[in-house]
Parts: C-alpha cells; structure tokens; sequence
C-alpha cells in the first residue's frame, strides 16, 4: 500500500477529505518521528512500538572488492509488531 492509497483509504473510512487525510497522516508520521528524535518510544497499544536501536561500529566487506571497510555506530528505527497485529497478520 502506498502513501497515496492510504490517504484514500483513510478519507474514505472517516468521511473526510484527501486533503484533510493527507495533513491527518502527515501530523501522525511526524510525530513518531519528533518522538523518535528525543529517543522516547511511541507504543500504539494492540500495534506495535516503534523505538531507536543503537548499532554498534563494525568491520564489513566491499562485495566488490572484497576490501574491508569500518561501519560506523549509529541509531535506527525499529518497529516490534503488537499482539494484535501479529494475530490479524497471521490468519
């Protein structure tokens, strides 16, 4: 499903319009991410959460080349599924 699908999808459901839907959705990414930024978790409860893990610095390999190169540490995104979606997901 792309962004675009989801805005239909989400002014179709709640009788809103596409442009309402488009400022709803946008309001909802950039908040998990302005949660993110500070480091806190965003949980939606029957969700799922979404949190920063910290990788480490390691050593991987240029496929090409075969030329070892040093990765350095940094923070991801993580999302952990819910029970519910987890259950939705599996029938």
């Amino acid at each position: 499903m792309t962004k675009e699908e989801m805005i239909g999808r989400m002014a179709d459901e709640s009788g809103i319009t596409k442009k309402q839907a488009t400022v709803a959705l946008e309001a909802f990414i950039g908040g998990i991410t302005d949660g993110l930024k500070k480091g806190d978790k965003v949980s939606f409860s029957g969700f799922g959460t979404f949190a920063i893990s910290a990788r480490k610095a390691r050593t991987g390999r240029n496929p090409q080349t075969g030329a070892a190169i040093d990765i350095p540490a940094t923070n991801v995104p993580v999302f952990r599924a819910g029970k519910n979606l987890k259950e939705a997901v599996r029938k």
